[in-house]
């Protein structure tokens, strides 16, 4: 599929990867953020120690990936690259 279509998958609540990417098991999805609600920042997160009590959380994609560490990690707010958009090698993560 291309990445609109893949777009459109993640926001309909489906795990999508493309098929030329190196790493194994990497995946997106949307996330559809708080919808208007605020949540509490907890005790030594970032957000709280700069002040940040409580915030809406916006809606985003995220990538689930491998840190410079390699360990798994969760990259928020991850954001696609020229070949990402380009690509059609779209494809559902099956679970």
């Amino acid at each position: 599929m291309n990445f609109g279509e893949a777009i459109q998958a993640m926001k309909e609540g489906h795990k999508v990867q493309r098929a030329g990417w190196n790493g194994k098991g990497m995946w997106c999805i949307y996330n559809p953020g708080s919808k208007g609600e605020t949540h509490a920042m907890f005790e030594g997160s970032v957000y709280k120690n700069h002040g940040v009590d409580e915030c809406e959380i916006l809606p985003h994609f995220d990538m689930y990936t491998v840190n410079a560490h390699g360990r798994r990690a969760m990259l928020p707010g991850w954001l696609a690259s020229q070949s990402d958009m380009d690509a059609d090698d779209w494809q559902l993560v099956k679970a």
